[in-house]
C-alpha cells in the first residue's frame, strides 16, 4: 500500500513533465492555419496540353473560315489538316518536354519550344500537302495563318500560365508541404541539402522525432514539432503532402514501427536513403520477384528505344551515303593526288560495351607518319598532317567514311565519339584521367555527338578537356531521344564539328 501511494506522486511528476514538454514545443507554423488549397503541377501541365490542342483546333477553324470562304470546297482539306496539325503539335510538345512543369515555369524554354514545335508541324503539313499535289495558293495562305495564329495562341497560353504560377507561389498554394521524421545525422544532412536547393515549390513544415527530451527546439533552422504520434494527428487535421523519413536503415525495428503508423495517412511517404544514398545520382524504384530495388542505372537503349535508334541509324546512314557519295569520290581523288598511300585510314577503337571495332576515316596524315594507336594526338600545325588532311580534319570531312561503320551496325550517327586506344590527356590515359570513363561505352559510338557540337573535340592537352567531353557524353546517354539526335545532326550540318582544339 505504501509503495502504491509513493508511486502516485511519481506518476503525476512524469505526466507533469510530459505536459511541460508539450508546452515547451514551438507553436505550429502559420502554414497549418493558412495553407490554401493545393495546386498540382501535374494538373497544370495537363490543362496546358488540353488548352493547346483545343486552341489549335480553334485556330485551324478560324483560318479555314477565313480562307475557304474564297475557295469553295477547300475547307475539307483544311479541316483535316487542322485536326492533324493539332494532334501532331500536342504530341511533339509532349515529346520535347514542353509540358514539364519546370519548362512551363521558364519563359525562354517554354516560348522557344512551343514556337519550334509549331514551325516543325507546319513544315510537316506543307510536305504532306506538297506530296499530295494540293499545295496551292489557298493552302499556303492557310498554313501561314495557322502558324502565325498558333504561335500567338501558344505564347498567350504560356503567358497566362506564368502569371498563374507567380500568383499561386505568392499565395503559397503551389508546391508541396513536407514534414521530416528524424533529427539525427541523416535528417540534418537532408535538411541542409534542401535548404541549399531552396526550391520555391517545396515548403518544409518542420521536423518530428520521438526523442524530444534529447533534442533542441530547432533542427537546421526548422522547428521540431513533436513526435510521430503528433505528426499523425497534424496530418489528419491539417495539410501535409509528403512525409520524408530520415532514419538509418539499420534501425529496422524503429523504421517498421514508424512506417506502419504513417501508411494509414492520405499523404506521400518517402524513405530518405542512408548516408551512402547521398552519394548516388537520381534513382528510381524497380520491382522484381515481388521485391523492390533502387534503380541506380538503366540500359539507355532498351526495348523500343533500341529499335528506334537502329531504324534511325540505318535509314539515315543509307540516305546520307547516297547524297554524299559524289563528295566522297572527290575527296578520295584529292587524297590520292596529294600524297602516296591508301585513301582510307583504319583504326581500332572501343565501341559498345568496350568491344574493339575498326573505324574508317579518310587518311589525313602522310602514310609513313601514321599513328595507328594515337600515341600522340594531333597538334596545331602538326607536320604529320597533309595539306588536304588539315582541311579535312578542320571541317571533319575525314569522318564521312564512318557512315559505312553505321551501316555495318558498329556505330551510330549520333553518340559518344570513339577514342583511340592510347589517347591521353595531361599525360594520363583517358580511362585513368576520368572516373567512370567507360560509362560512355554504354551506347554505340557516334560520328557526331553532344560533346562535339558543343566544341569539345580535338586535342586534349589537359585533364579538364577530356572531363568536359565525357561529361557531355554522359549527359547525352542519360537524356537520349530521337529529338535530341535530330537536334545534334542539325547543329552538325549547320556548324560542323567546330572547336578550339580541332586540328
Amino acid at each position: 500500500m505504501k509503495s502504491q501511494a509513493a508511486s502516485k506522486p511519481l506518476l503525476r511528476a512524469v505526466e507533469g513533465g510530459r505536459a511541460a514538454e508539450r508546452h515547451r514545443r514551438p507553436a505550429k507554423p502559420r502554414i497549418f492555419a493558412e495553407a490554401p488549397r493545393q495546386v498540382s503541377g501535374a494538373i497544370v501541365s495537363g490543362l496546358v496540353g488540353i488548352a493547346d490542342g483545343l486552341g489549335m483546333v480553334a485556330v485551324a477553324t478560324a483560318s479555314t473560315i477565313w480562307i475557304a470562304g474564297q475557295v469553295g470546297d477547300a475547307w475539307r482539306v483544311m479541316a483535316v489538316a487542322g485536326l492533324l496539325g493539332a494532334v501532331l503539335l500536342v504530341n511533339l510538345l509532349y515529346w520535347a518536354g514542353a509540358y514539364r512543369f519546370g519548362t512551363l515555369s521558364a519563359p525562354g524554354a517554354s516560348f522557344c519550344r512551343s514556337a519550334g514545335a509549331c514551325l516543325a508541324v507546319t513544315a510537316i503539313l506543307a510536305a504532306i500537302s506538297l506530296g499530295a499535289g494540293i499545295f496551292g495558293p489557298s493552302e499556303r495562305r492557310w498554313l501561314v495563318a495557322w502558324f502565325a495564329g498558333g504561335v500567338l495562341l501558344l505564347w498567350g497560353i504560356r503567358v497566362a500560365v506564368l502569371l498563374f504560377i507567380r500568383h499561386a507561389r505568392t499565395k503559397g498554394s503551389l508546391g508541396k508541404v513536407v514534414a521530416v521524421v528524424g533529427a539525427g545525422a541523416i535528417g540534418q544532412r537532408l535538411l541542409r541539402q534542401l535548404n541549399v536547393k531552396s526550391d520555391p515549390d517545396l515548403k518544409i513544415l518542420g521536423v518530428y522525432d520521438d526523442r524530444l527530451s534529447r533534442l533542441p527546439p530547432r533542427c537546421m533552422g526548422h522547428p521540431i514539432l513533436g513526435n510521430v504520434d503528433d505528426l499523425v494527428s497534424d496530418a489528419r487535421s491539417h495539410r501535409i503532402d509528403t512525409v520524408i523519413v530520415a532514419l538509418p536503415l539499420s534501425a529496422d525495428w524503429r523504421l517498421t514501427e514508424i512506417l506502419n503508423k504513417l501508411t494509414v495517412l492520405p499523404v506521400d511517404v518517402r524513405l530518405c536513403p542512408d548516408q551512402f544514398g547521398f552519394q548516388l545520382s537520381t534513382c528510381g524504384i524497380s520491382h522484381m520477384g515481388g521485391l523492390s530495388f533502387l534503380t541506380i542505372a538503366d540500359n539507355p537503349l532498351h526495348d523500343w528505344k533500341w529499335v528506334a535508334k537502329e531504324i534511325e541509324d540505318r535509314l539515315l546512314a543509307a540516305l546520307i551515303l547516297a547524297l554524299i557519295s559524289p563528295m566522297m569520290l572527290a575527296i578520295a581523288a584529292l587524297i590520292k593526288l596529294s600524297s602516296r598511300g591508301p585513301v582510307f585510314f583504319k583504326q581500332k577503337r572501343y565501341g559498345l560495351n568496350n568491344e574493339l571495332i575498326e573505324i574508317f576515316k579518310f587518311r589525313t596524315m602522310y602514310h609513313h607518319a601514321r599513328d595507328d594507336n594515337a600515341e600522340q594526338l594531333t597538334r596545331r600545325n602538326d607536320p604529320r598532317v597533309t595539306r588536304i588532311g588539315a582541311f579535312l580534319r578542320k571541317t571533319s570531312l575525314d569522318e564521312l567514311p564512318q557512315f559505312i561503320n553505321v551501316l555495318r551496325g558498329e556505330m551510330s550517327i549520333v553518340g559518344p565519339r570513339p577514342h583511340a586506344l592510347a589517347a591521353k590527356a595531361g599525360g594520363l590515359l583517358y580511362q585513368d584521367a576520368v572516373r567512370y570513363y567507360d560509362a560512355r561505352h554504354r551506347m554505340k559510338p557516334g560520328i557526331t555527338g553532344w560533346a562535339q557540337v558543343n566544341g569539345w573535340r580535338g586535342e586534349t592537352q589537359t585533364i579538364e578537356q577530356i572531363q568536359k567531353r565525357v561529361e557531355h557524353d554522359l549527359y547525352y546517354i542519360e537524356h537520349w531521344s530521337i529529338l535530341l539526335d535530330l537536334r545534334i545532326i542539325a547543329r552538325t550540318v549547320l556548324g560542323g564539328f567546330t572547336g578550339r582544339y580541332a586540328y
